[in-house]
């Protein structure tokens, strides 16, 4: 997995002619996302909540994207997946999938890729299913809506899929409603829904939340168990670091719509740079040191239409210096060559002008 910030956005075209091929090759990357830039507002008054987001996800790798409440992460999932809001959201950027651009298709062209080819696993699970149907009818639905088949074949693939996903008695789940399974069997159904045609790519978005750290511990092996077995890309969207270091082979740090650190998840976890990310390790809750105490950042992220000026953070961080107020810092290699962190301590900042220092 590789990243890379300096392609141009390309501007989001509604109603394309057909699908643009980049040219696919065995050595290509799954997903390439270039300055993917979410804005909400009017033309004349915008306000970014994902910036310029630009990453690499090749087949089998899982890249874990990280932050409080609100850093854009789930907004940059939608923005992947199609599903955000044309008329209130202004999307730009380049996602290539496979070799195709996405942002070219018209909204017909990307159902036929969302949930056979890109498949997302939402973060709440109860609000995902519908509580008057029975957990085998939301399943064949599924089955039925991409493939031509006939509902006794979507209900035994519907089956075997729950099978596939570690859930006990599935014949009988299949009978239940929601409100019958638990909250791990719920998140299997969303990971059995999502699975069923063996996507290329998958995000999940917080996929163990509210679940206790048993079941927590059986969905991320199954979610690892799955990216290895289909050679599926995977994208982990939490606010847990403990999950990252367990899952992911490269985490992006966001911090109010801007990635300020990424690289590979061991480097960047034992050798944090950014004093976001700093901040983050210390106030979360480790195993191995008994006696540490939690260190929470002070004060909350700023509002996306009220940033400060220079860096973001600089309103939170113990360490900002007179320049945070006026230049605005670019990722810049930290150690590691694939280690970079977007902080003035290490360099590369970019004027209030536009021009790199």
């Amino acid at each position: 997995m590789s990243f890379n910030n300096g392609i141009a956005a390309s501007p989001r075209r509604q109603g394309g002619p057909g699908i643009r091929q980049i040219g696919r090759h065995s050595g290509m990357a799954l997903l390439k996302v270039r300055n993917l830039t979410v804005a909400v507002g009017k033309r004349t008054h915008l306000a970014d909540i994902v910036d310029a987001l630009s990453f690499d996800l090749n087949r089998g790798q899982c890249l874990g994207i990280v932050g409080e409440s609100g850093s854009g992460k789930s907004t940059a999932a939608m923005a992947i997946m199609g599903l955000l809001d044309g008329k209130s959201l202004e999307m730009s950027g380049s996602v290539v999938f496979d070799g195709t651009e996405l942002t070219d298709l018209t909204p017909r062209e990307f159902r036929r890729l969302q949930g056979s080819d890109i498949a997302m696993i939402f973060q709440d699970p109860m609000s995902s299913l519908n509580p008057v149907l029975r957990i085998g009818d939301q399943i064949t639905e599924c089955v039925l809506a991409h493939h031509r088949s006939s509902k006794k074949d979507a209900w035994d693939k519907s089956v075997d899929v729950l099978k596939q996903v570690g859930m006990p008695d599935p014949v009988g789940m299949m009978q239940r409603y929601p409100h019958q399974l638990s909250g791990g069997q719920r998140q299997r159904v969303m990971i059995a829904m999502a699975i069923i045609f063996k996507p290329r790519l998958l995000i999940a978005d917080e996929p163990t939340t509210a679940l206790d750290l048993t079941i927590q511990a059986q969905i991320l092996e199954l979610l690892k168990a799955l990216s290895r077995d289909l050679d599926m890309g995977l994208i982990l969207i939490t606010h847990d670091l403990g999950v990252v270091s367990q899952m992911c082979d490269e985490v992006i740090v966001l911090y109010s719509g801007r990635d300020v650190e990424r690289g590979p998840t061991q480097e960047v976890l034992e050798h944090p740079k950014h004093p976001y990310t700093i901040g983050l390790l210390g106030a979360h809750p480790s195993l191995d040191a008994e006696d540490a105490m939690l260190t929470p950042i002070s004060g909350a992220p700023p509002s996306i239409w009220r940033r400060p000026s220079g860096c973001a953070f600089r309103d939170r961080c113990p360490q900002a210096e007179a320049m945070c107020a006026d230049q605005v810092p670019e990722l810049a290699t930290v150690g590691h060559a694939s280690h970079q962190a977007a902080c003035l301590i290490y360099g590369g900042h970019v004027s209030p002008e536009g021009e790199t220092a």
